[in-house]
């Protein structure tokens, strides 16, 4: 049996002491639009280990980098897009991949079927060729295959 775990929150007075930043940085941060916490029904910021793993990189941009928060906007803006474009990608792979693997498989299936058919044509020559030599079981083959016409078969071209 899986245990169903609550999803933990922290405060800004303990985010800010986890980074060793100001809460009002963070406070900063919120209101460019960098981050989201959820609110309490007495309208406290709630921080989600997202939030938190998201103001680390935040804090990473700006502190160790020293990109400006319009910079630090466009890079998460980014990111965000190559994400969505990556599990594109990926989607755009998986359905070719599918579609290939069908279209592998229709070709084995043709290719057995032509080369059934290339030997009973040979058979069917061979019996031609020398009908005095056929033996029982030959003609009781023949007699249970179609005879085929090979000297009207047509050959159709596609002009382009």
């Amino acid at each position: 049996m899986k245990v169903k775990r609550n999803k933990a929150f922290f405060s800004i007075s303990a985010v800010a002491k986890m980074f060793s930043v100001h809460q009002q940085t963070i406070r900063l941060y919120e209101k460019e639009g960098l981050l989201t916490p959820k609110r309490s029904d007495g309208n406290t910021r709630l921080f989600s280990e997202d939030d938190v793993n998201r103001l680390e990189e935040v804090i990473y941009l700006t502190h160790e980098l020293g990109i400006n928060l319009a910079g630090v906007q466009m890079i998460l803006k980014l990111k965000k897009q190559i994400a969505k474009m990556q599990k594109d990608m990926n989607q755009v792979f998986d359905e070719t991949q599918k579609q290939l693997d069908a279209e592998t498989e229709s070709s084995k299936q043709i290719i057995k079927t032509r080369a059934q058919q290339l030997h009973n044509l040979k058979h069917h020559k061979a019996i031609t060729a020398n009908p005095s030599e056929k033996t029982v079981t030959q003609a009781a083959e023949t007699e249970e295959q179609p005879q085929l016409e090979i000297d009207n078969w047509d050959i159709e071209y596609d002009a382009e």
